[in-house]
């Protein structure tokens, strides 16, 4: 029942995912969230941030950030870290999950969603046939219809647990 949610993998943070792994896997394009994913929400790029994307583009990958957020926030993020982005993506719709494998020039086996939350992130990224990575959120203080969806995530991961979760599974 909760398996739609599921994700391939889980990490406690982003910047923790064996991304030199994923690349002898054959991976090529990265999509990520960007609130409580690369920073704190609503946070301007940090510099570990932007370092993590001029390392992934050293290593090859070309990466989209897809994100629900206006485009002010979306577009000022994606600039500081050099990335394409998607903004106002309806996610889990999977239409802008395909725009992203587009714009990367990338499809379904060569691309990996990386974000905090189950039934936008991973759900949407599932849908489109896409590897899904579910990191830790940055910071537990989040908006409150967050915080609802936070609780209902804690009941399907419990059935998740002991299941996949490794890059080996990739």
């Amino acid at each position: 029942m909760f398996k739609k949610f599921y994700p391939k993998a889980q990490m406690d943070s982003t910047y923790n995912i064996d991304f030199d792994l994923l690349w002898k896997k054959g991976y090529r394009g990265v999509m990520f969230d960007i609130d409580n994913t690369l920073v704190m929400h609503g946070a301007p790029a940090t510099k570990q941030a932007v370092d993590f994307f001029e390392q992934l583009r050293e290593k090859g990958f070309d990466t989209c950030l897809i994100s629900n957020n206006k485009i002010g926030r979306v577009e000022s993020f994606a600039k500081q870290v050099n990335s394409k982005y998607i903004y106002d993506a309806h996610k889990p719709s999977t239409r802008n999950y395909i725009k992203a494998m587009e714009l990367m020039n990338t499809d379904r086996n060569t691309t990996v969603f990386v974000g905090d939350q189950l039934f936008t992130d991973v759900y949407g990224a599932n849908r489109a046939g896409i590897k899904t990575i579910l990191v830790s959120p940055i910071n537990p203080k989040e908006e409150i219809q967050i915080v609802l969806k936070r609780y209902l995530e804690k009941i399907v991961m419990h059935f998740y647990k002991g299941k996949e979760g490794s890059l080996d599974n990739f």
